[in-house]
């Protein structure tokens, strides 16, 4: 009985830990009763979300000019004066927009020191009729009340403090890079704080950026004292191996400005959706934002920004309340240090009889056998859910509605396996020869990160606790259950948050790596668990909460309001073929696409032949013929054909005969360009003369106040002009000329991917002829001798313009 209740203590004790964990990870707000004039307060930052988010505000978009204007008076209501940046740039992504962007400045007393710069962008994602609430609404409202509250302490501070609204961050962070390139204040600026989100509730996770090391980002950001941090170096190191790709990559790259991102990713499903809305924008979330820039923009407005470069990078986590670090030159010497502590204690263990070689082999067997079958089932059943609801395929994000519960399930489902294996140990002198296999193979990994990923260094410390206990058994050989229990906490501290944030970060598919860091956390904890009685009687009971949490996901595995199904529909209309089709994204089709394509639809692998951009390479699923519309071709004009040497150069023209919203230009793989500029605008990366494009894309243009499009460029005179358009209008739920159903409550559209649209495709024909009396020789063209274009029929692509015969 004693050693029944035993457990339950143990498990409660761990319970306890895990919800002050989580409790303590961000602040769990109620009201701003009591809240001082002088303090951020997350109503007034949620009344100005409200503002921001009350319709999709994407660039190009009426609502988008309102937002603008709004944030222009809400900054002069705090007695600052604006400015406003506008330009063309054409990005990394090939994306090319009229970018404007919302500037002020409040002064220091030091006229020498660098500026602390504030950014957050303020257009919302286009196509999927997101309010952009959280992503990133949330980020300027929380700088508007920060900055509110600063300038009401009066307090006088040194550096000159910039704040940046950037346009054109969802496009390819072109307003970032407008400011970056363009401005006069970027060359003084030495910090930026950027605020960020990828998701609509969950803590928010502070990300370093840095062409350096971060040991001054570190060690500035922990004398800031946050009140609620969560970041650690592990996050760090991976995210500088991934294609980075917020607005302060942009500052990173082109000016090497530094600085910090902070974001938050839970309920990832709302992401660029129309579910980003003030709805599910979670308050405390809100508020956590608010608890790291107020200190944050009281301490760096009167810190040294030089101090923040360094070329050491430096080991840092968080646990409640608490910023550590310490610096990656550590990290060897602990892991050796450990490991060179764990085979003197194991050799102390042999020479006094507690541990034989017999035993410590056999406790590789549950061990490992817990891994490999907990990974496998976590793996093989992930895909089965996906084959037993199709419907999970519709949400591109990788993370269901009902994910949270999967990430339970299968946890519990982890834990009933492992006390399964172990079932048959119970007493002291197995439980401690079994500790040795994790405690050997959690050295083994951890001596692989300090040689490859020395970010994760820190979780060598729930080791450390792991040998102690090891070493205070081998000494005593006694049981100390409230020692053991003491010295579990940094493993549940550093471990837990892990199992979680894995799925929600990078999608349901890696659903095995949380199980498979549950058993290894299992088995740091050994010396908990194993000496529990009847195992087995633990393992079922783990089995039926994980049964319970399967089905909480079956009951939650359908769609409704809130909780939608994403779908999508264009309508496309071939100029060459004067044929038009209906054409989707989505794998599963609902009654409201079925209207359109019908229950038999076509493969669409014709359509895909020139593939539109979206974040998951999308490409079309089904299509179907659609009726001929009376649509307004554009006007396509060759300014310029002319030749001097081996190179053919041309500018040509591309303007609106309707409204519309985006320009796709795409080209031949063969075809080589020179020299591109796009409504004056090159390249923000390019190097030398030559055009770097990925594939058969050459640029898209979002346009601005139905803008024409002007291209200037050179190509070898040789090459086969092959060039093709497509023009799209966001509009076909609006537009007269089509009677598009609405959406039931339970639908959404598809983020990420271009959606109901009206297109219209067509081949760029030259409309100059470039007569020559015989080819051109090698001597001629090194002449420069230049052949003037002459016109035959300038009008060619003007002719019909108005309709689509």
């Amino acid at each position: 009985m004693k050693k029944s209740f035993s457990s339950l203590f143990a498990v409660s004790f761990i319970i306890a830990i895990l919800a002050i964990l989580f409790l303590t990870m961000m602040p769990q707000w109620t009201s701003d009763n009591g809240v001082l004039l002088s303090e951020f307060s997350t109503e007034r930052a949620l009344e100005k979300v409200k503002a921001i988010s009350k319709q999709p505000h994407y660039v190009g978009s009426q609502n988008h000019d309102q937002v603008a204007g709004y944030l222009q008076k809400e900054l002069q209501k705090l007695g600052l004066q604006t400015s406003i940046q506008e330009g063309y740039t054409l990005t990394e992504w090939g994306n090319l927009v009229k970018s404007r962007n919302i500037l002020a400045r409040i002064k220091g007393t030091s006229s020498n020191s660098k500026a602390l710069l504030l950014l957050s962008h303020y257009d919302s994602a286009p196509h999927s009729y997101s309010h952009g609430a959280s992503d990133a609404g949330s980020g300027v409202a929380t700088i508007l009340e920060s900055v509110r509250a600063f300038l009401y302490a009066k307090k006088n501070h040194k550096n000159d403090i910039i704040i940046l609204f950037s346009d054109a961050e969802e496009l390819g962070l072109n307003g970032a890079a407008l400011f970056a390139t363009q401005h006069n204040w970027a060359k003084e600026v030495g910090l930026v704080l950027n605020f960020e989100a990828r998701g609509t509730s969950g803590p928010s996770y502070m990300l370093m950026e840095t062409n350096g090391g971060n040991g001054g980002l570190v060690k500035e950001f922990a004398a800031a004292n946050t009140t609620f941090p969560v970041a650690n170096s592990l996050m760090y190191s991976i995210y500088k191996m991934l294609p980075n790709d917020t607005d302060l990559t942009i500052f990173r790259e082109q000016k090497n400005i530094q600085g910090y991102n902070f974001a938050f990713i839970d309920d990832h499903y709302n992401y660029h959706t129309a579910q980003d809305d003030i709805n599910h924008l979670n308050k405390n979330t809100l508020a956590h934002q608010g608890t790291y820039l107020m200190p944050l923009l009281k301490y760096f407005s009167n810190a040294d920004l030089n101090t923040t470069k360094s070329d050491e990078d430096y080991v840092y986590f968080t646990i409640p309340f608490t910023f550590i670090s310490y610096p990656f030159s550590w990290v060897l010497p602990m892991t050796i240090l450990a490991f060179l502590l764990f085979l003197f204690l194991v050799f102390i263990g042999l020479a006094k009889k507690i541990l034989t070689f017999q035993r410590i082999l056999r406790g590789f067997i549950p061990f490992l056998g817990s891994l490999i079958s907990t990974g496998l089932i976590t793996f093989i059943g992930w895909k089965g859910l996906l084959l037993l609801y199709p419907q999970y395929n519709d949400l591109l994000n990788g993370f269901t509605y009902n994910g949270h519960a999967y990430i339970a399930a299968f946890v519990f489902l982890a834990l009933a396996i492992t006390l399964f294996f172990y079932s048959r140990s119970a007493s002291k002198k197995v439980a401690v020869n079994h500790y040795v296999a994790p405690l050997f193979i959690w050295l083994i990994l951890n001596l692989l990160l300090a040689v490859y990923l020395k970010g994760a260094g820190f979780l060598i410390i729930p080791i450390y606790c792991g040998l102690f206990l090891f070493g205070y058994y081998i000494v005593t050989q006694k049981v100390n259950t409230t020692l053991n229990l003491i010295f579990s906490i940094p493993a549940l501290l550093l471990f837990v948050p892990f199992i979680q944030m894995f799925p929600i970060g990078l999608g349901l598919k890696v659903l095995f790596g949380s199980a498979l860091l549950t058993v290894l956390t299992f088995g740091l904890l050994f010396l908990v668990f194993g000496y529990f009685t009847k195992k087995w009687l633990w393992s079922v009971l783990f089995l039926l909460i994980s049964i319970g949490f399967f089905a909480k996901a079956h009951y939650e595995s359908g769609y409704e309001e809130g909780k939608a199904k994403s779908n999508s529909l264009l309508y496309i209309y071939n100029t060459d073929t004067d044929k038009a089709s209906w054409a989707t994204y989505d794998v599963n089709l609902d009654p409201w696409t079925k209207e359109y394509l019908g229950e038999n639809p076509k493969s669409a692998t014709a359509l895909n032949q020139t593939p539109l951009f979206s974040k998951y390479n999308s490409a079309f699923t089904y299509a179907a013929p659609a009726p001929k519309k009376e649509l307004q071709k554009p006007t396509i004009e060759f300014l310029k054909d002319s030749i001097a040497g081996n190179k053919r150069y041309l500018k040509l023209r591309i303007s609106p005969n309707r409204a519309v919203n985006r320009y796709d230009v795409f080209a031949n793989k063969k075809m080589v360009f020179y020299n591109l500029r796009a409504n004056g605008a090159t390249h923000m990366n390019q190097k030398g003369t030559q055009f770097n494009r990925k594939g058969k894309k050459l640029l898209s243009y979002y346009v601005v106040d139905n803008a024409p499009l002007e291209m200037e460029f050179n190509i070898n005179i040789r090459a086969v002009f092959d060039m093709e358009l497509m023009e799209s209008s966001f509009d076909l739920m609006q537009n007269p000329l089509f009677s598009i159903s609405k959406r039931a409550s339970w639908m959404m559209p598809t983020p990420f991917v271009l959606t109901d649209a009206v297109i219209i495709k067509q081949t760029i024909k030259p409309t100059l002829f470039i007569q020559t009396a015989k080819p051109i020789s090698t001597e001629s063209a090194t002449q420069n001798t230049t052949i003037v274009a002459t016109p035959i029929n300038s009008t060619v692509q003007k002719k019909n313009s108005n309709n689509c015969e």
